[in-house]
């Protein structure tokens, strides 16, 4: 079960939610920035003895429903950016309230609240992600990589892979190219 925290920024405050999780009795999977996966389920009580506790150290435990609109938004990106051949044609805002049933404002809202990021940042680092994968495979070129991700040319996929990574395309290729011929001399 995932648990969502706000104002959860440091190493500090991750410190203080193991310490509030452990007098509680729960235990974590995965414990990130924001983000607490936890083994059980967690009662009404723990939840608001957890939430209690968190307050008293300046973090807030987020409420469920809007953790599980967070959850959706976050598949939803996912799915389309790295499972789908086709991305929508329409506006990425438009395409998320319609699958979700949410005004986007609500929903970019909440989700920069919990995350910390906007959705299009998120989304943009979801899409770079993909453009390394596609780069790695070696299958499509620059040109091909944009289109099928709707860049609206190969000079704004390279603008915005540069400013994600600090890298351009082609760089980040030739380390691949370079990485793999190192290999073969060991």
């Amino acid at each position: 079960m995932k648990l969502y925290i706000k104002y959860m920024v440091s190493l500090r405050c991750k410190m203080m939610v193991k310490e509030e999780l452990k007098k509680l009795g729960l235990h974590y999977v995965a414990l990130d920035l924001g983000v607490v996966d936890i083994l059980e389920d967690i009662s009404q009580e723990q939840r608001d003895q957890l939430r209690k506790n968190l307050l008293k150290s300046g973090l807030e435990l987020l409420d469920v429903s809007k953790s599980i609109l967070i959850e959706k938004i976050k598949n939803l990106i996912v799915e389309m950016i790295h499972y789908s051949d086709e991305l929508p044609d329409v506006n990425y805002s438009d395409y998320i309230s319609e699958k979700l049933g949410y005004d986007y404002t609500y929903l970019a809202n909440a989700f920069s609240e919990v995350k910390g990021i906007t959705i299009q940042q998120f989304i943009i680092l979801h899409k770079i992600e993909r453009v390394k994968e596609l780069i790695l495979y070696d299958e499509l070129n620059l040109t091909e990589i944009s289109y099928k991700l709707n860049y609206s040319s190969p000079a704004h996929l390279s603008n915005q892979f540069k400013k994600v990574t600090g890298l351009t395309p082609s760089f980040y290729k030739k380390m691949k190219l370079k990485r793999n011929k190192n290999l073969e001399d060991i």
